[in-house]
């Protein structure tokens, strides 16, 4: 490890700060977009019980999966994203049917 004279390193922190409040910035877009899908699959959950569809669709969550992979750019960010969404995906399953458990006892 190489060690930066006093100036560089208040410098490096100065970048690292700034670094770190944009993500900070992403994570909050995140959680907001992260919410609104959750919204959208209470909907998707609602129709799914409707029309007899099961939770669980893998065709659909390949489909998922190809749309956002095809957008990386090296391999290393594909295997990230892919262990990001399948936890997405798997979350989003699990509430799914917790929603429908609800609006079930909801409805008795």
């Amino acid at each position: 490890m190489t060690t930066l004279d006093p100036a560089n390193q208040e410098a490096c922190r100065i970048r690292l700060d700034d670094w770190r409040k944009k993500i900070d910035a992403i994570d909050l877009k995140l959680s907001a977009l992260l919410c609104e899908r959750l919204r959208c699959a209470e909907n998707i959950s609602a129709l799914k019980a409707e029309i007899g569809e099961q939770v669980l669709q893998p065709e659909r969550e390949k489909e998922v999966l190809d749309n956002v992979l095809g957008r990386t750019s090296s391999e290393l960010q594909t295997r990230a994203l892919e262990k990001i969404y399948r936890c997405i995906i798997e979350e989003t399953r699990l509430f799914q049917h917790e929603w429908k458990s609800r609006d079930r006892a909801d409805r008795v």
